[in-house]
């Protein structure tokens, strides 16, 4: 349905024609290229462990001598200048390629051993944004487009999404990648469902201490337990609702969830740090 966007969607095509009608089609779409292929009802299962790889940092590759490197873009949001730095690092490190993952990273394959460290120094790797190293927290988080540029979003994610997974990272450890995805809507291009935690936008409210009255403001849904692979889980049900975005608001119960779902440990903080934080320096 082009002419409705709220309708352009494949979940709204399916159930149109029904589950079994709408596989039916997709069949007689297939046969009628005469191409010989045989559609099954499921792909074979798997006979080993799913393990996810790590995309980001640096990893051998099979071939001798060669190696990959993934970078984090923090909510998959890129500037002019960060592209061009981008191309850059790809001209001189990885023949001009470079790979993207779902998350919203990218990787430069085929990296001389002998250049790797060179390119973990590089400049453009060593500034606010784009990092080689990133924390459990950040280097996992995903982000739709969010109200910015998406008219349907209840909210904005992508500025959301990177604030509060650094603000995460300075306040907590975690032992492994915790994948956090932000989606500004039900339509879920965040995929929420499928996260560790998943952040959905929607209605909150909070109290205005100035007219004591509870007022509408940006919030969202806290999706917990989604997975992918073999064991894969789709968190359906909200783990909490009505929850505001505001920073006072949200991050403490994303810390909390943090704790108690995942392990997480308050972090420890230098005696430095401490210092610069008393003084307003942090």
């Amino acid at each position: 349905e082009r002419k409705d966007r709220q309708k352009a969607r494949l979940m709204w095509l399916v159930e149109k024609y029904g589950v079994a009608e709408f596989k039916q089609a997709v069949i007689n779409e297939i046969n009628s290229y005469d191409r010989g292929v045989t559609v099954s009802d499921a792909q074979p299962l798997p006979t080993e462990p799913f393990e996810r790889r790590e995309l980001m940092g640096v990893h051998k590759q099979p071939q001798e001598g060669k190696s990959r490197v993934g970078v984090l873009i923090p909510s998959g949001r890129l500037s002019a200048t960060e592209c061009r730095e981008i191309a850059d690092l790809a001209d001189a490190y990885s023949g001009g390629e470079i790979r993207l993952t779902v998350e919203q990273n990218f990787i430069l394959p085929n990296v001389d051993d002998g250049k790797v460290n060179a390119l973990l120094k590089e400049k453009a790797l060593n500034g606010a944004r784009l990092k080689a190293n990133p924390g459990f927290i950040e280097g996992n988080t995903v982000s739709c487009t969010g109200a910015q540029f998406c008219g349907l979003a209840l909210v904005e994610t992508k500025a959301n999404a990177e604030l509060i997974a650094k603000k995460l990272e300075d306040l907590v450890t975690v032992d492994r990648p915790i994948r956090i995805h932000w989606t500004g809507c039900p339509n879920s291009c965040g995929q929420v469902q499928v996260a560790d935690i998943g952040i959905m936008g929607g209605p909150a409210r909070k109290l205005n201490e100035e007219t004591g009255k509870m007022m509408a403001v940006p919030g969202c849904k806290i999706f917990v337990g989604g997975r992918i692979g073999e064991d894969a889980h789709l968190a359906l049900e909200p783990y909490k609702e009505g929850v505001p975005l505001a920073e006072e608001s949200l991050i403490p119960e994303l810390v909390e969830i943090l704790k108690n779902e995942f392990g997480a440990t308050d972090k420890t903080m230098r005696k430095r740090d401490k210092l610069k934080k008393l003084v307003g320096l942090a």
